[in-house]
């Protein structure tokens, strides 16, 4: 355990991290091997995929089926919240991705490939959902905003490295990325299970209030909650554009209309990952102190004026600055959120609430390259990136329009 020791150190004294609970560090810990994994193992996976002599079509499935089974197995992993608690189903679901990714390196198939690629889908929404259903029930209200920027933050450091890194291990062999994330994820398992304290005990009487009915029930009263419906429109505005258009129309773009190297897409991304990084500190305390509301307006406007500088400049430094522009909007959009659902919640456990939370980013993300893409082939990339500010515009009003979440009493 020396290693985990080391890094939790390490994490423990960054100044993102200054003042808040140690679960939070072990979260951020955990998302940090969660990340680095994924970024060696993502690029490999549609290329391994072809190595089975499947068409490009069912090649990318690999990647749309893990997306599909986030989404489809949500409101389940919020409910096994309920009932058993979020460390034990934040430990299993990261057991269950690195099985499943171990034995997808040794698939000597392509239908073996793509039912473990599901079945890790499965376990990625149970560490999600179960994660976030701690962070934001252990943290006080007045640190909701920093805790989710330093979750984030873990996501963010690890996906900078793992490329970095994956670039060298994919050199070894298509399988070699699924080997080392599953490492990597047994590391994010063996930090959950030994270095975060169990809170099950502190909530008993939740147990009896954990039933499907119950939990029905405080779902349909979250969505009454104009925040919490603002909330799920900004966190499917970062599904469609930054996780959807972004990840899918982009490079694209930036070779077919820009007539540049590939290379430019690589600083692109990079651009959006720095400003993300630097604004991260300062988007989660201003959460924290200015409110919920004007992070999650500025979020999504920032969002919306970065794709209409993408669409107004089509040169590569209207791509760069766009992209630069959007990681400052990721910034907030990362944060505030987050820090309404635990208002929402009230920082009890919700599981369902958490898990609706979480699908409507999968769900865009799963839309947007879908319509995107189809845009694209009919009227251009300019229609295709306007439907990203269309749904960028439906957050900004959700967001206009809610109340403030943050307790009045919280001293600035």
């Amino acid at each position: 355990m020396t290693l985990l020791q080391t890094l939790g150190r390490k994490i423990r004294h960054n100044p993102w991290l200054r003042g808040l609970p140690n679960e939070v560090a072990v979260l951020s810990l955990i998302a940090f091997f969660v990340a680095i994994g994924f970024g060696i193992v993502a690029p490999a996976i549609p290329v391994f995929a072809r190595s089975f002599g499947v068409s490009a079509l069912a090649a990318s499935s690999v990647v749309s089926v893990f997306a599909l089974m986030r989404f489809a197995s949500a409101p389940l992993a919020g409910f096994w919240v309920n009932r058993f608690g979020e460390r034990i189903i934040l430990t299993v679901g990261l057991l269950l991705v690195s099985v499943s990714s171990f034995f997808a390196g040794l698939a000597d198939n392509f239908n073996n490939l793509i039912i473990l690629r599901g079945i890790g889908g499965l376990g990625s929404t149970m560490f999600t959902v179960s994660a976030f259903s701690l962070l934001l029930r252990i943290v006080a209200p007045e640190k909701r905003g920093r805790a989710a920027a330093a979750f984030q933050g873990g996501f963010l450091v690890g996906g900078l490295a793992g490329p970095a890194v994956g670039g060298i291990v994919i050199a070894i062999s298509l399988r070699a990325p699924f080997f080392v994330y599953s490492f990597t994820l047994l590391l994010a398992a063996a930090s959950s299970a030994f270095f975060l304290k169990s809170h099950d005990k502190e909530n008993m009487e939740i147990k009896e209030r954990s039933k499907v009915s119950a939990s029905l029930l405080a779902f349909t009263a979250a969505l009454k909650n104009k925040a919490y419906t603002a909330a799920l429109s900004v966190n499917l505005a970062t599904g469609f554009v930054s996780f959807g258009i972004r990840s899918s129309i982009i490079p694209l773009f930036v070779v077919e209309q820009l007539k540049s190297s590939p290379s430019l897409i690589m600083f692109g991304f990079l651009a959006t990952s720095i400003t993300q990084a630097i604004f991260l500190s300062y988007a989660g305390k201003s959460t924290d102190i200015k409110g919920r509301r004007p992070s999650m307006i500025w979020g999504t406007f920032i969002l919306f004026i970065s794709i209409i500088i993408l669409v107004a400049f089509e040169t590569p430094l209207g791509y760069l600055i766009s992209m630069a522009i959007a990681g400052v909007g990721a910034a907030f959009m990362g944060a505030a959120p987050a820090a309404v659902i635990g208002d929402v919640t009230g920082g009890k456990k919700s599981g369902p609430v958490v898990a609706a939370f979480q699908m409507t980013s999968d769900f865009g993300s799963i839309v947007g390259p879908i319509v995107a893409g189809a845009l694209v082939d009919s009227l251009g990339f300019g229609w295709a990136f306007m439907t990203g500010a269309a749904v960028s515009l439906v957050a900004i009003f959700f967001s206009v329009i809610m109340p403030e979440t943050k307790p009045k009493d919280i001293n600035k």
